[in-house]
């Protein structure tokens, strides 16, 4: 892999709060003209480091338009059916979500011209629900028997609709090549901002598309990686038993026919993270750090952090946080409806810290044993080890 100098122009050097110096922008400076020129250019934050150089950068993609990646492969799957004339002007657009990729189509359909339908089920965070509405889709509710995602009944209320009319076109995310194609942008920014390798990626795992995309585009541009991924326990992408699950946005019911788009073979490990780890990650960020990013976000994390020491030194591995936190106001961050849902646990919320507080000791650790070393070369026995 070439080290050559990255593109760090879309980094904002940091700066006292309130101190930046206003920028003069040139007269003639280009605006976006639309919300979808803004998709993209997410920032990287460190998240902490270990003392043996080891360090856990997140792709902070809540700062895209609607808060989620998922807005990235929304605007490559309608963009691509435009071009192959799949939909034309006075199309409805219909798509079973369980929100952030509805809330991309929404804003895809709103600007491009077309109708959005969404097929949705009570398992979507009522605040997704309402922003769809508001960009002007139409919800269509369809509830099982269970508290579990409606998938199948949501694909099938999708094929009636698709069936009663010519003008009517369904994405199918779980199965549309230009979901993954629609992540390049993503693995093209992540080259661009990181000197060196990039030696592990870490996302959740639904469609399968952020993962796998990201993934197969960093190794065309040379990167040699371990991919991670993660799914809800009581998913079953990666295998049974299945069972009930709160995490939004992220894996496949029992039952559920998995989309070719999770390519498995550019999946190293696949493993599940319950929804009381997901969770207390999501709100010990949200704590201690002044991150707040959804629960699926919370589960990809907390495996990072897991995982980060049992990688070689110098590794530099990087999360995908796919979604933002805001939307769970009245879930993840009620401690209400953690508790009616017995997802509350201090215990696990305290390992979360601990596991932090284990990195920040780590460097401090190392960072005496630099400053001892260094003491020791300026002494007169140290000049001499070293034949001075």
């Amino acid at each position: 892999m070439s080290n050559r100098p990255k593109d760090q122009n879309h980094m904002l050097a940091p700066s006292s709060l309130g101190s930046s110096p206003v920028r003069k922008v040139p007269k003639d400076y280009s605006f976006p003209s639309s919300v979808c020129d803004l998709v993209g250019r997410t920032p990287l934050l460190e998240l902490t480091r270990v003392g043996n150089g080891s360090r856990l950068l997140i792709k902070l993609e809540c700062f895209n338009p609607t808060g989620s990646a998922k807005i990235r492969m929304a605007l490559a799957m309608v963009r691509s059916a435009e071009r192959r004339g799949q939909i034309k002007p006075g199309y409805t657009i219909v798509e079973p979500t369980s929100g952030n990729t509805g809330l991309g189509l929404a804003i895809a359909a709103a600007k491009l011209g077309y109708k959005f339908v969404g097929v949705v089920d009570s398992h979507a965070a009522p605040s997704k629900l309402a922003a769809m509405k508001a960009y002007g889709a139409e919800l269509i509710v369809v509830d099982g028997p269970s508290d579990r995602p409606s998938t199948m009944l949501r694909r099938k209320k999708a094929e009636e609709i698709c069936s009663s009319s010519s003008h009517v076109w369904w994405p199918d995310q779980h199965n549309n090549p230009n979901n993954p194609l629609g992540y390049s942008h993503l693995a093209e920014e992540l080259d661009s901002a990181i000197a060196g390798n990039i030696d592990v990626l870490v996302a959740s795992v639904g469609t399968g598309g952020t993962l796998c995309g990201t993934a197969r585009r960093l190794r065309e541009l040379g990167h040699s990686l371990t991919t991670i991924g993660v799914e809800p326990e009581g998913s079953i992408i990666f295998g049974p038993p299945a069972g009930a699950y709160k995490q939004s946005g992220a894996g496949a019911p029992g039952g559920f026919p998995v989309g070719c788009n999770v390519d498995r073979g550019a999946i190293d490990q696949g493993l599940k993270i319950n929804d009381v780890k997901a969770f207390a990650t999501a709100r010990v960020l949200a704590r201690e750090k002044g991150l707040m990013l959804g629960g699926t976000s919370g589960a990809a994390i907390y495996e990072a952090l897991r995982q980060l020491p049992s990688f070689p030194s110098s590794t530099t591995m990087v999360v995908i946080a796919c979604d933002a936190g805001e939307k769970y106001q009245n879930t993840i961050f009620d401690d209400r409806w953690m508790i009616a849902n017995k997802l509350l646990s201090d215990i696990a919320e305290h390992q979360v810290s601990g596991m932090l507080r284990a990195f920040d000791d780590s460097i401090a650790l190392s960072n005496r044993k630099a400053a001892n070393l260094n003491r020791y070369w300026s002494t007169a026995e140290g000049a001499s080890a070293r034949g001075l």
